[in-house]
């Protein structure tokens, strides 16, 4: 079902809701809970998907375990959508609207770590669920489960569906289900993240694009013969000193990062092989676009000067998340009924612990109780979420599975995210994704409203383009170092 009414835009009062719930305190919760009865097994899902800590495109176990978890309770699994062996979508129900969860299960590299307070690497070198990628995949299954026992028990129409999407990190796995259609039947589309707090604030992130450098030159002996070589490093150096004058001449809101990932094999052979990694992000697309060829330029002149060739492949491309206030202002509703974490005394010590590690941070210990004020948020980061968020009307929030403080991409993050403190920010997210998807299963209106938004704020002529190109999803990224 697509809404195409042209009724007018809702107009939502900010700092009425910000005066309301400004910084809230947890109270009592004493409403019924959706996901009693699936608690113990979410718990269990989530842990081993932690154990598991798959990069990503090979999260082949954990989306095993996803979907049996969600097959065992009555879902439709359609595996290796959009040409993707570990993205699915598992479907409950029957007719409008249809609303879907993400579901994210990848792990980062070289982050591995034990649930305890202190830097203890499970695998030296090995991966960990630095971004809590384990919680965010069994948060959504289990309130994909609560919606369809809603559905059974009331016999309403309607559809949930828990869309499995791999490889967030650097891999742009939803750009290609987006791409593929895969989105395309849904009306309202939810998700989450964990996090150091308690947030469902409408926010945006940077548009991300990125791509691989490979300069190639002529290998020659660095001592006896340098004259017969051409140095596929000087390209990447020579590259790398043009893209940092221009940091000069950007926009204060852009971000240019890069890794050298290959610089040769010896030093005294003269390089024939050497590769840079940059990614370039801008709150809007257009000019991330536009800085991105700026770099590809250089990397041309770069090549023209040091008598080398250079190739580029486009590795991932991120739209902003496009926020939705008329979504967001249910989802911080049922956030703030529901309240915030409160720590037991073992979590509180291993909390202290833990934060001590963490250097001088303003987030300090007690802030896992509030939620957060409803404002807008501009974040720097990117993801993959932003373009199902241009196509879908989107919805997310974040709930306080880390100690507060705490960086995403940290051991930190692996070592809470694997005991009770993010089990019990996964149980938070889930009960309020399910709450919120019961109630826009009975909300037309909102929905429809919902869909105004988002059309009034991408533009009439918008017309969706994935930033990536057509470039085949890269399977092997994780494999090849990236």
């Amino acid at each position: 079902m697509r809404f195409t009414s042209s009724a007018p835009l809702h107009t939502l009062l900010l700092f009425v809701a910000a005066l309301v719930c400004s910084q809230t305190q947890a109270q009592p919760n004493t409403q019924s809970s959706l996901i009693d009865s699936e608690q113990a097994a979410t718990i269990a899902l989530a842990d081993k998907i932690w154990r598991l800590a798959e990069l990503g495109y090979q999260e082949t176990r954990s989306s095993d375990e996803l979907q049996r978890y969600l097959s065992d309770r009555g879902f439709r699994i359609q595996s290796e959508v959009a040409n993707i062996p570990t993205a699915f979508v598992a479907s409950y129900g029957k007719g409008e609207p249809v609303i879907s969860l993400l579901a994210e299960f990848d792990a980062l590299p070289g982050l591995s770590q034990d649930a305890v307070p202190q830097r203890s690497p499970l695998v030296d070198n090995g991966a960990g669920h630095a971004c809590g990628h384990h919680l965010f995949g069994a948060a959504s299954a289990a309130a994909a489960v609560a919606i369809a026992r809603w559905l059974k028990d009331s016999g309403k129409p309607g559809t949930v569906q828990v869309v499995g999407t791999p490889a967030e990190e650097g891999g742009s796995g939803k750009v290609y289900l987006t791409r593929a259609g895969v989105f395309d039947e849904s009306d309202v589309v939810l998700h989450w993240h964990p996090s150091d707090r308690n947030d469902a604030s409408p926010s945006s992130t940077t548009a991300n694009k990125s791509g691989r450098f490979e300069f190639h030159g002529i290998a020659a002996h660095a001592a006896s013969a340098p004259h017969r070589g051409r140095s596929a490093l000087d390209g990447v150096e020579a590259m790398n000193y043009m893209v940092n004058l221009m940091r000069e001449h950007v926009p204060t809101d852009a971000r240019i990062h890069y890794v050298i990932t290959d610089g040769g094999d010896a030093p005294n052979i003269v390089p024939e092989f050497a590769e840079v990694y940059y990614y370039v992000r801008h709150p809007d697309p257009a000019i991330a676009e536009a800085l991105f060829e700026r770099v590809v330029r250089a990397g041309n002149a770069a090549a023209m000067g040091t008598d080398t060739a250079m190739e580029v492949e486009v590795m991932h491309g991120n739209y902003p998340l496009l926020p939705n206030d008329v979504l967001a202002e249910r989802m911080h509703a049922n956030l703030i009924a529901q309240g915030g974490i409160t720590y037991d005394a073992h979590e509180q010590e291993f909390a202290e612990t833990l934060h001590a590690t963490l250097g001088d941070v303003k987030r300090q210990l007690g802030s896992e109780q509030q939620i957060s004020d409803y404002q807008f948020v501009q974040r720097f980061g990117s993801t993959d979420v932003g373009d199902v968020s241009w196509t879908v009307p989107t919805v997310g929030l974040r709930t306080a599975t880390w100690v507060p403080g705490t960086s995403a991409h940290s051991w930190q993050a692996v070592a809470a995210g694997g005991m009770s403190i993010g089990h019990k920010g996964m149980l938070l997210a889930a009960e309020v994704l399910a709450k919120t998807g019961i109630e826009l299963m009975t909300s037309p209106a909102v929905i429809e409203e919902a869909w105004e938004e988002m059309r009034a704020r991408r533009g009439e002529d918008f017309e969706y383009r994935a930033l990536l190109g057509d470039r085949e999803p890269p399977l092997n990224y994780r494999r090849s170092g990236g």
